[in-house]
This record gives C-alpha cells, sequence and structure tokens, in this order.
C-alpha cells in the first residue's frame, strides 16, 4: 500500500481509443499514480466497423485482463483473389511445405481456440476496455487545444476547448493519428494526404445470401487500382435474437483518390452508394452485387492520411506518445489497436521499474521527474525501433510494388500476383514479429538484457 503522505504521480492520457483505454487500465493498477484520461467525445462512445484481433492484440488484451469480453468472426484462412475473375492468387498456407502444415496444425491444436485470430466489430473491444477502467478515471467533452512544458520537475499544463485547465506530471498523446499532442512537441512533422481511401461499412450477412457462390469469409479481392476486403465480425454467441443478423464488414480501398488539403479532414464522413461504385467498376459480378446491396447512406469515406518516422517518441522527459500517435502509418499494418495497447502496457511497466528503484518510498519533486524521465527512456528503447522497422518493411514493399498499378502491355494477372507476392503475408512467418508479438515477452527480455549489462 502507499503512504497516506505519498505524492502520487499525476498522468494524463490524452484519446479514450483503444490505446488510451489500455494504457489508462495498465497505469491504474500502479498504486502510486493518478490516472485521468481525456476524451473529446461528450459520452462514452463505441464507434467504427471492424478490426484485426490476432495473437499480438490478445497477448496484451490478457495482460489487461480484458480478453473475456472480445468476440468476433474467426478468419480462418485469409484468401487473395484478382478481382476481375475471382481467381484465387493466394492463401495462408499456399507455400507451405507439407511438414510446415502439420507442425501449424499441432500448433493450433495446442493454442486455446478463444484467441484464434478474429474479426471483430470496434464497439467490442471498445466496451470490453471501458468496464476494465476505474469509475471515475475518464472526463469527456474535453478536447485537447494546447499543452506547454512548465520546466524541469514542474510537468505539464494542458488547456482544454472548453476553457479548462490543469497540469501533470506526466502525459500520454493517444489522441490518434492527427495528434494534437505530436504536433505541439514536433511541430516540424507534417502529415500528408496519401491519396488512398477507405470507404467501410457494416451490413447483415443475411442482406448478400442472394449472391450465389460469393465467399463470405475473410479475403481481399484485387483490383488495378485499389481492393476490397471483406469480412464476418461476429460469431454465434454474440447472436441471441434468431431474428438477428450476424454482420459482415466490407472496406473498399481506393488509390487514387484526388489529394488537396481539405482531404485531411475527411474522416468517417457519410457518402452515397454511387461514390463506390464508380470506383469499383472493374470488380466481377458477385462484388457487384454484394456492393448494391448495402444500404443507402451506410458507407463512410475515410481519407488516409501518414507521416515519417519520428526518431523520438518521447519529449520534454514527461510525454510519451502511443498508438497511431508516435507512428502515423495509416493502417498499414491493420493492427494499430495492438500496438497502442502494448505501447500502454510497457509504458506501465517502466514507470513501475523505475519507481522500485527508488525504493517504493514517498516521492520527492526531483524522484518523481527522475522516475518518469528513466521510463520514457526505456519506452523509447522498446518501442522507438519496433516502429522504426515498421517504416523501413513499408518502404522496401513500396520499392517491391512499384509498377503494379500500371496495366500497358503487363497482363492484369500478372499484376495482381506481383502486389500479392509484395505484401509481405506470402513467406510463412515473415510477419511474426508483429501479428505473434508477445509484449510480455519482450519486456522480459529488456529486463534480462538489462541485468547482464549491469554486470
Amino acid at each position: 500500500m502507499v503512504a497516506p503522505n505519498q505524492q502520487s504521480i499525476s498522468i494524463a492520457i490524452i484519446g479514450g481509443g483503444p490505446g488510451g483505454l489500455g494504457t489508462a487500465i495498465a497505469l491504474s493498477a500502479l498504486p502510486f499514480v493518478s490516472v485521468t484520461l481525456y476524451e473529446q467525445a461528450p459520452e462514452p462512445r463505441e464507434v467504427g466497423a471492424g478490426l484485426s484481433i490476432g495473437r499480438n492484440a490478445w497477448n496484451v488484451l490478457n495482460l489487461l485482463g480484458a480478453a473475456e469480453r472480445v468476440r468476433g468472426g474467426k478468419l480462418g484462412t485469409s484468401w487473395q483473389r484478382n478481382g476481375r475473375t475471382g481467381e484465387v492468387v493466394h492463401t495462408d498456407a499456399s507455400h507451405a511445405t507439407p511438414a510446415e502444415e502439420k507442425k501449424d496444425e499441432a500448433k493450433q491444436e495446442e493454442e486455446d481456440p478463444r484467441f484464434a485470430s478474429i474479426r471483430a466489430r470496434r464497439t467490442r473491444l471498445q466496451a470490453a476496455l471501458l468496464d476494465k477502467v476505474p469509475d471515475g478515471t475518464i472526463q469527456f467533452g474535453k478536447k485537447l487545444a494546447e499543452i506547454w512544458d512548465l520546466g524541469e520537475g514542474k510537468g505539464v499544463k494542458l488547456r482544454f476547448q472548453d476553457g479548462m485547465e490543469t497540469t501533470a506530471d506526466f502525459v500520454v498523446g493517444a489522441d490518434g493519428i492527427r495528434s494534437i499532442v505530436r504536433r505541439t512537441i514536433f511541430p516540424d512533422h507534417h502529415l500528408h494526404v496519401t491519396g488512398n481511401t477507405a470507404f467501410r461499412v457494416l451490413i447483415p450477412l443475411s442482406s448478400i445470401a442472394h449472391v450465389k457462390d460469393f465467399p463470405a469469409e475473410n479475403g481481399w479481392w484485387h483490383g488495378l487500382n485499389g481492393h476490397i476486403y471483406f469480412a464476418p465480425v461476429d460469431d454465434d454467441s454474440e447472436i441471441q435474437d434468431k431474428d438477428e443478423s450476424q454482420l459482415f464488414e466490407i472496406t473498399v480501398r481506393s488509390y487514387n483518390e484526388p489529394i488537396s488539403p481539405d482531404r485531411t479532414a475527411t474522416w468517417a464522413v457519410p457518402i452515397m452508394n454511387e461514390k463506390v461504385l464508380a470506383r469499383t467498376a472493374e470488380y466481377e459480378a458477385r462484388i457487384q452485387s454484394v456492393l448494391r446491396a448495402v444500404p443507402e447512406g451506410s458507407w463512410r469515406e475515410f481519407a488516409m492520411v501518414a507521416g515519417p518516422c519520428l526518431a523520438e517518441i518521447t519529449a520534454w522527459d514527461k510525454v510519451a506518445l502511443i498508438g497511431d500517435a508516435s507512428h502515423p502509418l495509416s493502417g498499414a499494418f491493420g493492427s494499430g489497436a495492438a500496438f497502442a495497447m502494448e505501447d500502454g502496457w510497457i509504458l506501465a511497466r517502466a514507470l513501475e521499474r523505475e519507481y522500485s528503484r527508488n525504493g517504493n518510498g514517498s516521492l520527492s519533486m526531483a524522484a518523481k521527474a527522475t522516475a518518469i524521465r528513466n521510463a520514457l527512456r526505456i519506452f523509447q528503447v522498446i518501442r522507438g525501433p519496433y516502429y522504426e522497422r515498421m517504416y523501413d518493411f513499408l518502404a522496401s514493399r513500396e520499392k517491391h510494388s512499384q509498377g503494379t498499378r500500371k496495366e500497358d502491355d503487363v497482363d492484369f494477372g500478372s499484376i495482381i500476383k506481383a502486389r500479392v507476392a509484395g505484401l509481405g503475408f506470402v513467406a510463412g512467418g515473415k510477419m511474426d514479429w508483429i501479428y505473434k508479438n508477445d509484449i510480455e515477452q519482450v519486456w522480459k527480455e529488456y529486463v534480462a538484457g538489462e541485468q547482464v549489462a549491469r554486470l
């Protein structure tokens, strides 16, 4: 227990998405901190379409105690198809040897089936995390306007758009790809519109039952200037009413949208079906039938923005960026929620470790500042290189895929095969450093390495 006269470390988390909520859960478990999460929405809000929950996400959700309530559609085999013909170009097992297939089957039997990879409604994850955040932690209707560094040992001042001001010893910027925290501490870092746009919707699976021979499963259909992703986002246990339909996700990616400054504000904007259909005319008849089944007004448009790799994801010895705020990659790996929750869990472990080095006694102002500074250095050492590796991977993939959007004299089927080969999912295990990342093991290895270095 904390001594009654002990000064706690005050922490302000900006943003109530999965990363901010996961960070609030992890940090609130430390008895020597006081955590407040500031969310701009006026009330608890569970928004969004679908997201992937793989082994990396299950690992950190278990650590946060939030895994049990997260359910979704089992992903199973992942398919890559030619969008014009429906031809299967690649599946997860396409290049596995018989020995590798047998090994994978044995491993799957050993793993807990509850934690198989799923595609879930974002609302499921949000609700599971909200349930674990201690009461009174979140203040709603608080959109950050400005932050200031008050100087060495004096914390950070925050001002919100409603005029409220407060201070904190430590600030966590979990405010997404358009982060105000990042913009303040790194004013020379700029986002750019990529030209890629996502159109997203969830529809009842029953509404496309009439489309003959359409594989209503996890998979990508590739066109010349885009792709379409399909996935179920519910499992049977989530459907209580026999008249309630399981939901099915559709995401249309268009690679060549007009680039203009106002596109940076295009996020979750309702659009008419006509706009989506105009960008998907090249796809085969089954896809056309599925897209025409979407109720008018259901689509939401998301203009993709991105920014260069940050050499530092901490600042002022008292601010940390997590999730999309720290690596604005515009959802390039489809695992952003897991990355952000991993960040928050590592921050908690680093702060806990540095606090223990002060003998778990009452923290003076100087001791608090030292603990925070050293914890942020640990966070930078562990998570900084991880995100740099992602940027390096994307750069190599982009180089590989140059020319795969130009038909000219090249056969369309060959273009799609080349693109799929460059996605990074073809070679078995190539992406395990992301999708099977065990953040608890990462922490243990850091601690062990630190202990060896001190010998």
